[in-house]
């Protein structure tokens, strides 16, 4: 044969150790070579042997080299912080030198650059210098420095001088320079754990760059819609009469107003509202064009000023309808596409570290650990050993030495006495240290130091601001006392261990320190050297050793466990966030430093002018916190929202994006991953037992447990209860004499008779509190007959006191949990709520030690020195007082006088306490800024600050955000994430099918075949083919791009040209879409066409246009009498009447106007990956209506509770409760809750919410009581909310995403849900009326058009195929036709390997099993058609693929015979040796058959020989038929060619001919 003269295939392959040490030379060239290879030639003349380029081989690959350029890299970027920018291009001696220096600097860069282009050539072949990205950041760093020199000189030269602040065009191109900085980033790929982090966000930029496009598209939309509804209107402010002054109050931002309509009124006196107002932030916040409210909606997706937005737009228009634009904003922008960039890093981090793990980094890290714990057991067995040898010896030296003293002491010289002495001291010695081993290690001494710690924290806790001198005397005291026993334990536990043994353990390296710290304070404090320093501080620390106590919490170890795994992950995390912050505030020192001055108003303090602050500006950006109000003074200071300064945005933007949204959200991906890895997590939650009812011979009681028990009775209540919390929603907070109110009250009368009611039935039922299954003894029955008790007392006592308990009446929202809770949905979540919240204990636990220990650390450093006075010139509270004199540049009044008051700041450190709400606040990111430089500015106790005392404090702050709120709050959203997918697969925990087989069989259970509609009629068939070909969708996708443009051209005061020429190309569009959707009609028919939802959602915009041209038309046509809806002016009687009508444009036509906007959401079904991101969007909406509803009723309850407690605070200008922002109706307090939940300044509406504020006039107070609103609740209310709904419901949002989109991140290889959708597609070629049946003979050629892993691909052997079509074993029909849900069943069961392993018939029977046992409403007629039941012998594919198998081994066992005895067999005897034949094949074939059926494939040396051959060419088949079986799949692949369009009729033809063929195949058979 031919196969044997060619040489064998092991000859191609290298061992594996001939591999492994090509690949390491390979390596080590590219390594020495810096993974450039050395071309032949070099800038076309030098070649290798060319001396010049030698030299500079040798020196660019001599180590060295790389080190001297990576410290003249870290020099150049300690120049770049050095230098110190100054206003107006002002220098100093210092910055003079630095320049000089840059030249240096530009030297030696230059010298490498050019060293490197002659060894390794410049660009046109493979491996060139500009081949290499890091190559490319250093030539233009080069070159760009080069041409500055080169141009300066010129200037020089030619006596042209830069004239002052024109320097580099106002740009100094040292700013590129700082981006070498990434360069030591080469160095530290050697590193695993920052290999994991930085691949693990390179593999995620193609999902994210969808996800980009998707964010992109959303902005986009909303944009222009934007546009439409809020351009022009936010430049009309309140100005003082007959001036250019606007009008505010004390602390108010200026804002829009209205001069009629429903926006807001000038109040002031002798204001007026008119125009030539900028607008809000100086006119960077506005929707007039395109750029500026992208850059706006951008702005509110991260949730920054957001708020301020809003209620601007409210001031402008009215607060009717906005709030519709911003909420849906931030719900879908916020909440679900920007979450999508968690789900994806996570995916892909758990990806690469268990890439990492097979390759064997991580296990060096266990090896460490296991290391460090043998050495430690081994230590334990020293000492163990060492006091049993000790007893022994001691035992012996005291016998032996006692027995021989009697005689020889007096005998003894000098000598020998010390030597009795010395060896008398050391038995005692060892006694003494065996006794104190003993003691150090007894539970007693573990105890008595803990109650010392807690004696310890408490000194410290107590300690507050102007505490009496008494309780400073008894802390020094105490303090000196704990030291000394703390000292007295140390000691004695380094006698007792030793210094080696006891330095092994951490803790007790961490004591030594702290003891040591505290003795030398103390010495240095007695003897006058120093003051008290928040060294104390450091004992507090050993809070720390309650974790001792805790090792005993399995959950806690392995949560500590999983901490500590992610360290090294961390760690190198934060080295790229170091080096991330140091290139982006370098960065901004070079773009903004010296540049933040701004007349009329005080220097901001987020600047960069200098290294440190521009380090802790950027930081705060990175947090999130105020980033754009940052971003408005870098944009000012470039010369205000014009076109150079308004590109400043992108810094920002870019900023924002790499360090929040992916850095940031890394932590998460981390911890989340780590979590999942502990074990603690697997939780199984117990299930409640029923409730037992005691059946009583009563008939009262049996008809009461009658009653009770109707679903009538039930969902009466439900009514009631749905009744009575809408009736607490509407009640007015105000005035409680109002009308609405005694309606209600007559209505709380009848809610509360009907609760009674029920609750006297209940307990007649099932008695009170006695006995087993009793009223009393479930919790929701409890929580009941408080709420009832409640109404009660509060019907009979109706002073305004009482009406407060009132409150407790919500709480019956509650109940109908109990009704939900046969909703499995809802039941998950909550569920998933109860086990996290028990999880999350533990971390609650460690967090709040940290926060204490903080607190701790706080009050020390910072306690009394919040204070100020609001005269800045006065630094005590006695010089405080009187008035003092404040000019007012650009104010109505020069100089105004104010009262001076001294004010502490509403969060201080002056007690543990508000410590800790302090740092809670901080934690939550919101306000920290503020509070930071209030402590940067703090100077002694009770005095005045100090600008910039002590920038070095804010190293507290980063370390305590860094820790708490990177890492530990990110851990609470990790363990939500975890518990929630953890209890989605509780269900599950005993089925033997996995996450994805269950979704893929589910798909292939419910899956139906797609309607392809092909019309009969000639011209009906030209339109659909028009219709359906790809031209028509490229030419669809043009014009909606177009649209977009047209719509975005727009612009505040545009001319009449433009607005004509808007007009006119909207109604051209109009005109085009209305003729593609009859154009579809026409093609599909109603029928077909509304069955697509995207055709629907066609209609229902091209209708909307249509509308909305026809109405633009007549108000047109009527401009003249007025206009229909008076859009371009009217000349009505009533001018204001006009102006209301222009400014709050008419509703319908705004709402048409916005049918324009939504032609842009088409585009969504073009691209693949985010029509993949809107499929899974969609799908996991199906898991969010019960977290939706579980955070409705969180938002209800406190939006009731909110109104009754702060319901009566007066709307004051200026501070946080105002018009747009209050309790005052269930509508605003649900939007307060919205923007607490999103983190807005919550802390301000928090303090705005405190007991002592003024009350509103309607209100009902007694004189005197003009400032008793507010309530100190607000803490508890507030802080309760924000935990809610930041840690744990909105995570579950991020839970459902997660779960639902790990398909970004999976491996495509293998086959999942989202595969199955294409195997639809094709099936509706050859099925078009959607019948659910195909040839078995398409089916080859169906799955061959399908790629791995769903179909063969079109590569695949017909062999191979047919190997596979055996092991599918779908039931064939009696037309010889299979079914489409048993197809994809089939190929999913095979694809998956579910069940396909030993005797077939029983692993039927057990996945029917597990089928009925998930999906419980499958029903028979289906299961029996995907999985055919035992004794049904009906012919299968299996059967039919598998004859043809045996009738081709057969064939080619003939031919081997032929070919061993040279001669064919004569024909007289053929018909008995073929019968023999396959008896004898049965018998040879039956183990291949089996592994055929079972879904094993043969070897693949036989299938490749099997296509040489062309086995598939035969003369006969068994039927008779002499063509050949698959010639469909040739005649397919060329009809496919041809006509493209009509496969679907080809295929239906060359079906038929084979029909017939199947019977006398079954009977072969």
């Amino acid at each position: 044969m031919a196969d044997s003269s060619s040489p064998p295939l092991s000859s191609y392959i290298m061992d594996e150790e001939t591999l492994k040490r090509k690949q390491k030379e390979k390596l080590k060239k590219l390594m020495s070579t810096g993974g450039n290879p050395r071309p032949a030639r070099s800038l076309l003349f030098l070649t290798l042997r060319n001396p010049f380029r030698k030299a500079c081989i040798s020196i660019v690959e001599w180590k060295p080299f790389e080190i001297i350029i990576l410290l003249a890299i870290f020099a150049n970027c300690v120049a770049l912080a050095v230098y110190l920018p100054m206003p107006e291009e002002d220098s100093n001696n210092s910055n003079s030198n630095l320049e000089s220096l840059e030249y240096i600097f530009l030297i030696i860069f230059s010298i490498e650059c050019f060293l490197k282009i002659v060894a390794y050539g410049f660009l046109f072949h493979t491996d060139a210098y500009l081949r290499n990205c890091w190559n490319i950041l250093d030539f233009v760093c080069v070159s760009v420095g080069l041409f500055t020199v080169v141009v300066d000189a010129i200037n020089h030269i030619s006596g042209v001088e830069a004239t002052v602040g024109e320097k580099g065009g106002g740009f100094d191109m040292k700013a590129l320079r700082a981006f070498r900085v990434l360069r030591p980033l080469r160095l530290v790929s050697g590193v695993p754990s920052l290999q994991v982090v930085m691949n693990s966000i390179l593999k995620s930029l193609l999902p994210l760059f969808h996800i980009t496009l998707l964010v992109l598209f959303m902005v986009t939309i909303y944009s222009i819609m934007g546009l439409e509804l809020f351009k022009c209107k936010m430049h009309k402010t309140c100005y003082y009469t007959g001036t250019d002054i606007i009008a505010t109050v004390e602390n108010e931002k200026p804002a829009p107003c209205a001069q009629a309509g429903n926006g807001r009124r000038c109040t002031i006196n002798g204001t007026v509202c008119r125009t030539g107002w900028p607008g809000p932030n100086n006119g960077i916040t506005h929707f007039d064009n395109l750029g500026f409210s992208m850059l706006t909606v951008y702005q509110c997706i991260t949730t920054q000023g957001w708020t301020d937005v809003l209620y601007w737009v409210n001031d402008a228009i009215g607060m009717e309808w906005p709030w519709i634009f911003f909420t849906t904003l931030i719900l879908v922008g916020s909440f679900f596409v920007l979450n999508l960039v968690l789900g994806v890093l996570s995916g892909e981090f758990t990806k690469e570290r268990e890439k990492a793990k097979s390759r064997g980094e991580f296990q060096k890290l266990r090896e460490t650990q296991q290391l460090d714990e043998d050495l430690k057991g081994y230590m334990e067995w020293i000492t163990q050993a060492e006091v049993v040898d000790n007893d022994q010896e001691g035992q012996g030296l005291l016998n032996t030495e006692n027995g021989s003293e009697t005689g020889s002491v007096n005998k003894r010289d000098t000598m020998q006495m010390i030597i009795y002495h010395y060896k008398l001291a050391r038995k005692w010695n060892r006694w003494l240290r065996r006794k104190c081993r003993l003691y150090v290690k007894s539970k007693l001494l573990h105890w008595w130091v803990i109650m010392l710690v807690l004696l310890n924290t408490l000194v410290i806790a107590t300690e507050h601001h102007r505490q009496s001198q008494r309780l400073t005397n008894w802390q020094g005291n105490a303090n000196k006392m704990l030291l000394s026993m703390f000292a007295l334990e140390m000691f004695m536990k380094m006698y007792a261990l030793g210094f080696p043994s006891y330095f092994m353990s951490l803790f007790n390296r961490f004591d030594c320190f702290v003891v040591s710290t505290g003795i030398i304070e103390l010495i240095l404090v007695h003897m006058g050297v120093m003051s008290v320093m928040g060294i104390s501080v450091l004992r507090c620390i050993r809070l720390l050793r309650l974790l001792k106590v805790t090792r005993y919490w399995t959950s806690l170890s392995n949560l500590v466990a999983s901490l500590l795994n992610s360290v090294r992950s961390i760690a190198c995390l934060l080295l790229l966030l170091f080096l991330f912050i140091v290139i982006f505030s370098l960065l901004g020192m070079q773009v903004f430093g010296g540049k933040f001055n701004f007349p009329n108003q005080l220097k901001p303090r987020s600047t960069f002018d200098s290294f440190p602050q521009a380090l802790i500006t950027v930081f705060q950006i990175l947090t999130g916190e105020d980033w754009n109000a940052v971003m408005y003074n870098g944009i000012m200071a470039h010369g205000g929202p014009s076109m150079p300064g308004i590109l400043v945005s992108i810094y920002f933007i870019i900023l924002f994006v790499c360090g929040n949204f992916i850095l940031l959200n890394v932590f998460l991906a981390i911890a989340v991953d780590n979590l999942a890895e502990a074990e603690s997590l697997t939780l199984a939650q117990k299930e409640k037992a029923e409730e037992k009812i005691r059946k009583r011979a009563l008939r009262f009681r049996k008809l009461c447990h009658r009653i009770i028990n109707a679903t009538t009775f039930t969902n009466i209540i439900l009514l009631f209860i749905l009744l009575s919390s809408i009736s607490l929603a509407a009640e007015d907070p105000i005035d409680p004499m109002s009308f609405r109110n005694q309606v209600l009250a007559s209505a709380d009368i009848v809610f509360t008779s009907v609760f009674t009611a029920e609750i006297v039935l209940k307990m007649t039922t099932y008695g009170a509190i006695l006995h087993e299954g009793s009223f009393c003894r479930n919790s929701f029955n409890i929580l009941d007959l408080l709420v009832v008790s409640v109404s009660l007392l509060s019907m009979g006592m109706e002073s305004s006191a009482i009406s407060v308990v009132k409150i407790l009446r919500v709480l019956r929202v509650l109940r109908p949990l109990r009704a939900i809770n046969r909703a499995k949905g809802l039941k998950h979540v909550v569920q998933c709520v109860f086990v996290a919240v028990k999880t999350i204990g533990n971390i609650v636990v460690v967090t709040m030690l940290l926060d204490f220990m903080f607190a701790c650390i706080g009050v020390q450093l910072f306690k009394g020195k919040f204070y100020a006075c609001t005269d800045p010139d006065k630094m005590t509270e006695e010089t405080c007082k009187g008035v003092y004199m404040k000019y007012q540049e650009g104010g109505l009044h020069a100089i105004e006088v104010h009262e001076r008051k001294w004010t502490n700041s509403e969060l201080n450190f002056d007690n543990i306490l508000n410590g800790m709400l302090a740092l809670f606040t901080i934690s939550t990111f919101e306000g920290w800024p503020k509070i930071l430089y209030k402590a940067i500015d703090s100077n002694l106790e009770d005095n005045g600050p100090m600008y910039n005392n002590r920038v070095a404090i804010s190293i507290f702050f980063i370390i305590y955000l860094i820790l708490i709120a990177f890492f530990m709050m990110n851990i609470f959203v990790g363990f939500v994430i975890v518990t929630f997918q953890e209890q989605g697969e509780q269900e599950y925990k005993d089925c033997e099918l996995d996450k994805n087989q269950r979704q893929c069989v589910q798909y292939a259970l419910k899956a139906r075949p797609l309607r392809c509609y092909i019309p009969k009629n000639p011209y009906q068939y030209q339109v659909w083919y028009i219709v359906t070909s790809c031209y028509f969708e490229y030419l669809m996708f043009l014009l909606i791009m177009l649209n977009t443009m047209c719509l975005g051209m727009q612009h505040c005061n545009q001319s009449d040209h433009v607005t004509h020429l808007s007009d006119m190309l909207n109604v051209i569009f109009t005109v085009l879409f209305t003729v593609e959707m009859i154009l579809k009609l026409m093609a599909f028919k109603a029928k077909g066409y509304f069955g697509d939802p995207w055709n629907v959602f066609d209609f229902v915009i091209v209708i909307g246009s249509v509308v909305d041209v026809m109405l633009s038309e007549i108000d047109a046509a009527l401009a003249s009498s007025g206009g229909l809806y008076c859009l371009h002016g009217c000349t009505a009687v009533d001018p204001m009447q006009a102006i209301a009508s222009s400014e709050n444009m008419s509703v319908s036509v705004t709402f048409f106007r916005l049918f324009r906007v939504m032609r842009l959401v088409k585009l969504l079904n073009r691209s693949e990956g985010i029509r993949n991101l809107l499929w899974t969007f969609i799908k996991s909406l199906q898991a969010l209506p019960y977290v939706a509803l579980l955070i409705l009723m969180l938002f209800f309850i406190y939006a009731v509770v909110g109104m009754q407690i702060f319901g009566k605070i007066a709307l004051v200008d200026g501070t946080y409760i105002v018009r747009n922002n209050n309790f005052q109706t269930f509508p605003q307090a649900v939007l307060v809750l919205f923007r607490c939940a999103t983190g807005e300044a919550w802390h301000e509406v928090m303090l705005a919410s405190m007991y002592g504020k003024i009350c509103d006039p309607k209100s009902d107070f007694m004189p005197g009581e003009e400032s008793t609103c507010g309530s100190n609740f607000a803490i508890i209310y507030f802080m309760s909310f924000y935990m809610l709904c930041a840690f744990l419901i909105i995570n579950l949002f991020v839970a459902v995403i997660m779960d639902n989109f790990d398909y970004l991140t999976r491996d495509w290889s293998i086959l999942g849900p989202q595969h199955l959708d294409e195997f639809k597609k094709i099936w509706a070629e050859y099925d078009p009326e959607a019948t659910g049946r195909i040839k078995h003979l398409d089916v080859v050629t169906l799955l061959r058009r399908i790629p791995p892993p769903l179909g063969f691909g079109k590569f695949c052997p017909h062999r191979i195929a047919c190997k596979r079509l055996v092991s599918m074993n779908m039931p064939l029909n009696n037309d010889g036709t299979v079914t489409f849900n048993a197809t994809l069943f089939s190929l999913v069961r095979t694809a998956l390997k579910i069940k396909t392993e030993g005797n077939f018939e029983q692993a039927n029977e057990e996945l029917r099993g597990i089928i009925k046992k998930i999906w419980k409403r499958t029903s028979m007629k289906l299961l029996d058609q995907v999985i055919p039941p035992i004794g049904d012998d009906e012919v299968t594919v299996g059967k039919f693929y598998a004859t043809f198998l045996i009738q081709d081994y057969f064939r080619k066992m003939k031919r081997r015979q032929e070919e061993y005895y040279g001669y064919r067999p004569t024909n007289k005897f053929d018909t008995h040796e073929i019968q023999a034949g396959l008896r004898n094949i049965e018998e040879e074939v039956a183990p291949e058959l089996r592994r055929a059926i079972s879904g094993e494939l043969v070897h693949e040396d036989e299938m490749d020989r099997a296509a040489e051959e062309g086995i598939f060419r035969r003369q006969g088949s068994l039927s008779g038929n002499h063509s050949d079986l698959f010639s469909v799949d040739s005649e397919l692949a060329h009809a496919n060619q041809a006509t493209g369009q009509h496969t679907l009729q080809m295929a239906g033809v060359n079906n038929n001919s084979n029909i017939p063929n199947n019977n006398t195949l079954h009977s072969h058979y």
